[in-house]
């Protein structure tokens, strides 16, 4: 067979697998507790690699791997900060907030940031939140499209738009029909995948460029000072903000909904131990591997790429053979794929529980969780097709943003801090809107202002105006 053609079969059985279990999900979800999550008696493997793999997206596959392509050594920040992140939201959040989902009998995040004051205070938040999700996932589920747009023009005479399409529709498909069932199970098949694919082409890499010592000869004799520099062109205090900011978008792991969802969907507090180092191996191997294959492709590659994101394609073709390279690529649509998913059922829950409410006895509002995925599913397609952007640049907004809006508030009531429930919409808002502005302004050494700042400022706001303990007594 030829490459397409061998590409083309690798992928439909794929597909249909995926499909297939979604028509499997779809025979456990009776109410809105099993569509938005799994009726919370998901087991550890499910749920530490489904977290994995919605967190990671195509950006942990193309774009770490080009911006250490790029920038050299110093992406080792980043790589630090992201496993600090997720480490922490394991070995820290996940027993808490798991333990508070069961007691308390929550479905999502929101039901968590809502817990308590008046009425109108609780409504408002839910409002703000489901506003926040909706707006963050849009732009956020446009970018997994996108880089399904560039897995299939690196292989097939496709267009942009029809792959953005293609991988839309099948990810809708399976939604639809399972909810967070076949989310889980096929982020699941997607994240083992994902580790495969980050095992076998940074160690056939590794090796082509003649081990460690090798790779470090090569990139000695191909990069600028710049990029061996841990601190990039950064000196003093420039290099120390670099440092802080760059490692600051692990904060932003504490407030991402598709994320906690599968904390709180764990089934006890086994369960949660054993999830916890499924998950931390994952992300040691799947990330430190981008930097690894990144700095291979730096001493490989020997022509300029006009798009660095590419650079995973490139080496595939390249070094590994047609049917695992066909494999690989569909790990790739598994990383868009697995993300999208999650912020898919994620959006349609902000709607149908959030805002919506729980249903009445014998009623369901399964049929609106399903519209309101289709909507958003067509309406993030229409902007990955006209409002492109680099994906990197748009993830990290996203996420950002939510870590900002959501993370102050899920850490400190965690840590048992008792908040103004009056203070966490201006919190909310405050991260939100200072994550905008700081986007919009020209970049700041490490982007620390984007990364860090607004989730500071929302913390900070927050402990300010929290329940003093002799107000406690009080009452």
């Amino acid at each position: 067979m030829s490459r397409e053609t061998t590409i083309l079969v690798t992928l439909v059985v794929y597909k249909l697998v995926l499909i297939l279990i979604g028509f499997w999900a779809k025979g456990r979800t009776h109410d809105n507790s099993d569509f938005f999550i799994g009726n919370r008696s998901l087991g550890p493997l499910v749920a530490s690699i489904s977290y994995a793999a919605s967190s990671a997206s195509a950006w942990s596959i193309l774009s770490l791997s080009a911006a250490t392509f790029t920038y050299g050594i110093s992406t080792v920040w980043m790589l630090f900060g992201l496993l600090v992140g997720h480490s922490t939201s394991w070995l820290w959040v996940a027993p808490k907030l798991q333990k508070a989902a069961h007691d308390k009998k929550l479905v999502t995040l929101t039901d968590f940031l809502a817990l308590e004051g008046e009425e109108k205070t609780r409504r408002n938040i839910r409002y703000f939140a489901a506003a926040i999700v909706t707006f963050c996932f849009i732009f956020y589920v446009a970018t997994q499209f996108m880089g399904a747009g560039k897995a299939f023009a690196s292989s097939f005479d496709v267009s942009a738009s029809s792959s953005i399409i293609i991988g839309g529709g099948i990810v809708l498909l399976y939604t639809l029909l399972g909810g967070f069932w076949a989310v889980s199970l096929t982020d699941t098949l997607q994240g083992l995948l994902m580790l495969f694919a980050a095992i076998v082409l940074p160690a056939t890499a590794l090796y082509e460029v003649g081990g460690p010592s090798g790779l470090w000869e090569g990139l000695q004799a191909v990069s600028t000072p710049d990029q061996l520099s841990l601190s990039g062109p950064n000196l003093g205090l420039t290099a120390v903000g670099y440092i802080i900011g760059t490692m600051a978008m692990g904060v932003g792991a504490f407030g991402q909904p598709h994320l906690l969802a599968r904390f709180m969907s764990l089934k006890d507090a086994k369960s949660v131990r054993t999830a916890q180092k499924y998950a931390i191996f994952w992300f040691f191997v799947v990330l430190g591997n981008m930097v690894v294959l990144g700095l291979c492709g730096k001493v490989l590659v020997s022509t300029p790429l006009q798009d660095p994101e590419s650079l995973f394609f490139v080496l595939s073709d390249g070094l590994l053979p047609t049917l695992l390279g066909a494999v690989l690529l569909a790990a790739i649509l598994s990383a868009i794929l697995s993300t999208a998913d999650s912020q898919l059922l994620v959006s349609a829950s902000a709607i149908a529980h959030d805002i919506m409410g729980e249903p009445n006895e014998g009623e369901s509002h399964l049929w609106v969780s399903r519209l309101v995925i289709t909507l958003l599913c067509v309406l993030s397609m229409l902007v990955a097709i006209y409002l492109p952007s680099d994906i990197f640049t748009r993830v990290i907004f996203a996420w950002t943003a939510l870590g900002a809006a959501f993370g102050p508030v899920v850490v400190l009531r965690l840590a048992g801090m008792k908040l103004n429930p009056r203070s966490i919409l201006p919190a909310m808002a405050l991260g939100t809107l200072s994550t905008i502005y700081f986007y919009l302004q020209p970049d700041s050494v490490g982007d620390i202002l984007e990364r860090l700042v607004p989730f500071l400022m929302s913390f900070i706001l927050l402990l300010v105006f929290r329940v003093k303990q002799s107000e406690k007594e009080k009452s």
